[in-house]
């Protein structure tokens, strides 16, 4: 009888069946690895999302802040201008405008350009809110001290340097955020918009109280946004690192590889190479070597130039032109358009990131003109109001995207020092503004001034319409 012996599998088989398991185990593992690593490259996202949410809520509340404190003054000019010894009409109003933005010119950029070489923004900001503060608190007591206007347009010229640092930085500090271009400008716009539609209105009723009141309540807001301010962190700092990492990376000779051309690289204009201590000088360079830097700064030049124009022209329009309103009633119908103008900027400018800058640029500015030529033709007030509705529909569409080109167009550590610039054409345009629609106005009526302004931005929108076409279709949006 034959014996059988149960056969044992080999060694062959043995180290296979071993093999097999092990390479499950370390695919499993490595997959457990790379989702653990998924979720914390999800959590560290969300948590970078979330402390951008928080600085970008506080940014715009600043910005918020020092729009009500400026614009708190406007309704109340023609008072306000007699109180401090001028004599009554258009041209001292003008004057009083332009002192403060005077300053914000000379001042804008080399706030930006101290930002961009200190590497920090939020104690600048505080400085300039601070200061610009005691500048009103200065301008309420000028006939106390014995101030005549042309002194108290010297203290007009000293708060406005100081204001423009917090105005611009501020603005800086929420280009320095993530989620898209758009989306933070969007924010600011919507700070803007909602700054000026509060302080016109209360501006208004203060000023038919008495002609200083709205300086006072300046004073105090200017004060809260560099409180607001100081509990904000700055990002200049780890945007600085981040992009020094990057760059000694790029370089390292363990580290580099051949380089392969990207097709999906951008061009030269949407490129900035990264210098240590970028400054006000660099980036006039750059606007010599890329000039679609022009294109933004042209187009915040004429925005600002209209906005300057309602806050002389349209206020006088309303008290003492066509309609005869109350400085509250004055104040109501400029926050018809800032109101729109407010709540429309944010999601404009998400709407600019996702179909490109060229639509909103270009089709906003030619229907921008039109709609300010229809308030000074309207026959009746209530039509002049909806025309000022309007009004601000157009320029939510248009601000948003105009800033955040300039975003698109520059390097981080350029920001500043670029959105100093684009301040200083802005502020330009507000002067022009004033000095175009004083003048107009003085010289021929209002319905002139209208006629002439609206003309001018529907202008340039068509002289600019193929620049800004080239330059919208170079820059990548980015999907959200």
């Amino acid at each position: 009888m034959t014996r059988i012996v149960p056969s044992r599998p080999s060694n062959d088989s043995s180290i296979a069946v071993r093999l097999a398991s092990s390479i499950a185990g370390a695919r499993s593992d490595r997959g457990d690895a790379e989702t653990d690593g998924d979720r914390g490259a999800k959590g560290i996202d969300a948590e970078t999302a979330d402390r951008d949410g928080a600085a970008r809520r506080r940014l715009a509340g600043v910005v918020w802040l020092v729009l009500v404190s400026q614009v708190l003054v406007y309704p109340g000019v023609p008072d306000i201008v007699v109180a401090l010894g001028a004599p009554a009409g258009v041209s001292a109003g003008m004057w009083f405008l332009v002192a403060e933005f005077a300053a914000f010119v000379a001042f804008a950029g080399p706030w930006g350009a101290a930002s961009d070489a200190l590497g920090r923004r939020g104690p600048l900001v505080v400085t300039g809110a601070v200061g610009g503060s005691l500048a009103y608190l200065t301008l309420a007591a000028a006939p106390r001290l014995g101030f005549g206007f042309s002194e108290a347009l010297g203290v007009r010229v000293a708060g406005g340097a100081l204001t423009i640092g917090a105005f611009s930085l501020a603005i800086t500090m929420l280009m320095d955020l993530g989620g898209g271009h758009g989306r933070n400008m969007g924010a600011a716009g919507v700070a803007i918009g909602l700054g000026a539609a509060l302080g016109s209105v209360v501006g208004g009723g203060l000023a038919d109280l008495d002609p200083f009141y709205p300086i006072y309540a300046s004073a105090g807001v200017l004060a809260a946004a560099g409180l607001l301010a100081s509990t904000v962190a700055d990002r200049t700092v780890t945007r600085r690192i981040q992009a020094s990492e990057t760059r000694d990376g790029a370089s390292s000779p363990e580290t580099s590889s051949p380089e392969v051309p990207n097709p999906e690289a951008p061009t030269p204009e949407t490129s900035t190479p990264i210098d240590e201590d970028p400054g006000f000088r660099e980036v006039f360079a750059r606007i010599r070597a890329v000039p679609a830097l022009l294109v933004p700064f042209a187009f915040g030049f004429i925005d600002r130039l209209t906005a300057g124009f309602f806050a002389l022209v349209g206020v006088y329009y309303f008290q003492e032109g066509a309609f005869s309103l109350s400085a509250f009633g004055a104040g109501v119908t400029l926050a018809l358009f800032f109101v729109p103008f407010a709540l429309l900027q944010y999601p404009m400018g998400v709407l600019s990131d996702r179909i490109g800058r060229f639509l909103p640029v270009v089709v906003g500015s030619v229907a921008y003109g039109f709609v300010i030529i229809a308030v000074g033709l309207a026959p009746t007030y209530p039509i002049a109001a909806g025309a000022m509705v309007l009004v601000g529909v157009c320029g939510a569409l248009v601000a948003p995207a105009t800033m955040a080109l300039v975003t698109d167009l520059v390097g981080v550590d350029e920001r500043g020092a670029a959105m100093g610039l684009f301040n200083v054409f802005g502020s330009l345009g507000f002067l022009t503004g004033f000095l175009v629609g004083g003048t107009v106005t003085e010289g021929f009526d209002y319905l002139t001034a209208f006629l002439v302004v609206g003309s001018m931005e529907i202008a340039i929108a068509i002289a600019l319409f193929p620049a800004v076409r080239r330059i919208a279709a170079r820059i990548e949006t980015p999907a959200l």
